[in-house]
């Protein structure tokens, strides 16, 4: 770390969110200077007027683009290290993200331990996977699976997820599909059981990350 930029910015849009994270890194690094964005908008500027090793974000943070952020990021300062940080399940997101370029991933309801861990392997090496991220990575690499949870989607539930994502109710759907209402619900279920989620914001994420038609 002696060698290394020592400012740190948490892009987070929770004020308590980002003390706590503070309050674990100062403990452990004192000589750390760390900077606070609430939107993605906020994040951007900070980075385009200081020179930062490491970046904590959140990838619901307000302004946010999804995946596309991690290109942003790394088009002001190439060099910077990203730790993704997102309440979402990791074995869903984790490897879109790192894939784009992130250089760690860290769920939100870890616990204090593993936060402690990842912080002190970005900031030391520069990198963090959890077990289970390195256990599915060499899995897909040696099944030749894909790491893309949208794959397990039919055509038609493609098309009826993404209509979701732009706002629109199951009747707009069925009226513009030419669908009953009842077989747009059970579509509708049968894409949030697939993709183990239970609501639209979580199918936004998920779209942002994988889908690469995808746009609001």
């Amino acid at each position: 770390m002696t060698n290394l930029p020592k400012k740190i910015l948490l892009a987070d849009d929770h004020s308590v969110v980002r003390q706590g994270i503070s309050m674990i890194l100062k403990e452990s690094y004192e000589d750390l200077t760390i900077l606070h964005a609430a939107d993605f908008d906020e994040a951007l500027h900070i980075l385009e007027t200081n020179l930062l090793y490491l970046i904590v974000l959140d990838i619901s943070i307000p302004e946010g683009k999804g995946v596309q952020m991690v290109e942003l990021i790394k088009a002001i300062s190439p060099e910077i290290k990203i730790l993704v940080f997102s309440a979402y399940e990791e074995e869903l997101y984790a490897m879109r993200y790192l894939k784009a370029g992130a250089d760690g991933y860290l769920n939100k309801l870890s616990s204090e331990s593993e936060f402690r861990i990842a912080f002190k392997a970005m900031i030391e090496d520069g990198t963090y996977m959890s077990e289970a991220i390195k256990k599915k990575i060499i899995s897909a690499s040696l099944n030749k699976k894909s790491d893309n949870p949208l794959d397990i989607l039919s055509n038609r539930e493609i098309e009826i997820a993404r209509l979701l994502v732009k706002g629109e109710g199951n009747l707009e759907i069925a009226n513009r599909l030419n669908l009953q209402n009842s077989t747009v619900s059970t579509y509708k279920n049968r894409i949030f059981e697939k993709l183990s989620i239970n609501n639209t914001v979580a199918l936004v994420s998920l779209l942002q990350a994988y889908d690469d038609s995808f746009s609001v």
